[in-house]
């Protein structure tokens, strides 16, 4: 069956229905009997004054959702604010604990090199005292050169004995130098490393002292981040819910409102029939949704008020994929038509969620459910309680969100509903 975006909701085209029965009633009563019609003129103008307050309402509430809409934009760069503060958050945190690792390791080099330096210090230390006291005894001892050891030598054996004593004397001689002088290079580039490893220090330690200023004040950018963001979102919850319950309020007394005009007719009805036989009166339409079978074989699965219609999904939007009807917390949810449940469960944003499949590609779905009390694979037959009414999931009041579906794609309800 085909939809229509112009067609009157059911609420208003039901009250426009009642209230056409109602003047036909009254001036067949007035023609015939002569009877007031008083009373029906007064609940009439409570009706039109709860109609006009409703309009009134919804028009607020849609210019809420509308301002919703606009600060979801909002809440998103915060909420994407959020995230990339997080991020910066945990990446000075690692940066934090990779300086602190390298800043353990120059202290562990600085102890080393320190403590290789006074050892090397102590070796330097004893090898001059030796060099010294070498130099001393060569100054002393008149040490003879070669030529004085071959002339005073007795052979040739002896020459030979006397020429080695000298090579391991002078030998000695240059090892002790060399050796001064290789702690003594030792000492400097040992010197070198410490100075490195305390530079080193210091610059981890002040890109440690840096680091930790940023990560305070990223901390500090990321909780004034979240605060705006709770305060954006309760900002529009509160209205939101404020004007849901406006809405249900007037909803409600329209339709006790809508009860008494009933009632009146019934009466004027009554009274018609006994005065005239011939006045058939105007049968009214039922106001507000109903649960007479459509065309298409469906019912309304509650009964309150549209307080948000079918908007059709378009390139470049997101639009609203079905109805939702205000009812209160706790109202009896009933199928739409018999079929099998497809889908029972908590559904993202669609909260407590039952999807029915009624063959031929159509299927019905029902969301924001307080309980669910129909199982996957279950048949229900029309009107049976699958639920109850609730605001679980992404939802600003009680509601039941109503969605009509056909091979997957969502269609406007209207189409398929009494």
């Amino acid at each position: 069956m085909g939809t229509s975006n112009n067609r009157p909701g059911p609420r208003r085209r039901s009250v426009v229905l009642a209230l056409a029965g109602a003047l036909i009633l009254a001036a067949a009563l007035t023609v015939a009997s002569g009877a007031p019609a008083q009373s029906l003129q007064e609940i009439q103008q409570k009706l039109d004054h709860s109609r006009a307050q409703l309009d009134q309402k919804q028009s607020r509430l849609q210019h809420a959702k509308d301002r919703a809409g606009v600060l979801s934009t909002t809440v998103q760069k915060y909420g994407d604010q959020l995230d990339q503060l997080r991020n910066q958050v945990a990446s000075l945190r690692n940066q934090i604990a990779i300086v602190q690792t390298q800043l353990n390791k120059k202290e562990v080099e600085l102890k080393e090199a320190k403590a290789r330096l006074a050892q090397l210090r102590a070796q330097l230390k004893r090898s001059l005292r030796i060099l010294r006291q070498r130099l001393v005894d060569i100054y002393e001892s008149n040490t003879p050169d070669a030529m004085t050891v071959i002339l005073n030598s007795h052979g040739f054996r002896d020459l030979l004995t006397r020429y080695d004593y000298l090579q391991k004397i002078s030998s000695q001689d240059t090892s002790i130098a060399v050796r001064v002088k290789d702690l003594r290079n030792q000492e400097k580039r040992t010197v070198d490393r410490v100075r490195a490893a305390r530079n080193a220090i210091a610059d981890k330690k002040a890109e440690l002292e840096q680091s930790q200023a940023a990560l305070e004040s990223k901390q500090s950018d990321l909780a004034a981040a979240r605060q705006k963001d709770q305060q954006i979102l309760s900002q529009v919850q509160q209205t939101k819910d404020k004007l849901e319950g406006d809405v249900g309020d007037i909803s409600a007394q329209i339709a006790s409102q809508l009860q008494a005009q009933q009632q009146a007719e019934a009466a004027q009805a009554a009274a018609q029939a006994q005065s005239s036989s011939s006045s058939t009166g105007a049968s009214t339409a039922p106001t507000g949704p109903v649960q007479g079978e459509s065309s298409s074989g469906m019912i309304w699965p509650v009964n309150g008020p549209i307080t948000s219609p079918f908007c059709e999904q378009r390139a470049w939007e997101s639009c609203h994929p079905g109805i939702d009807i205000g009812v209160p917390t706790g109202t009896p949810i009933h199928a739409a038509a018999a079929g099998t449940v497809a889908i029972a469960g908590p559904e993202s944003g669609y909260g407590n969620y039952t999807c029915i499949d009624h063959g031929g590609g159509v299927s019905t779905c029902y969301g924001h459910q307080e309980s669910i009390s129909v199982s996957v694979g279950q048949h229900v037959s029309q009107g049976q309680v699958i639920g109850i009414s609730d605001c679980t999931g992404l939802c600003f009041g009680p509601h039941l969100h109503f969605e009509v579906r056909v091979n997957g794609q969502p269609v406007d309800p209207m189409g398929y509903l009494p």
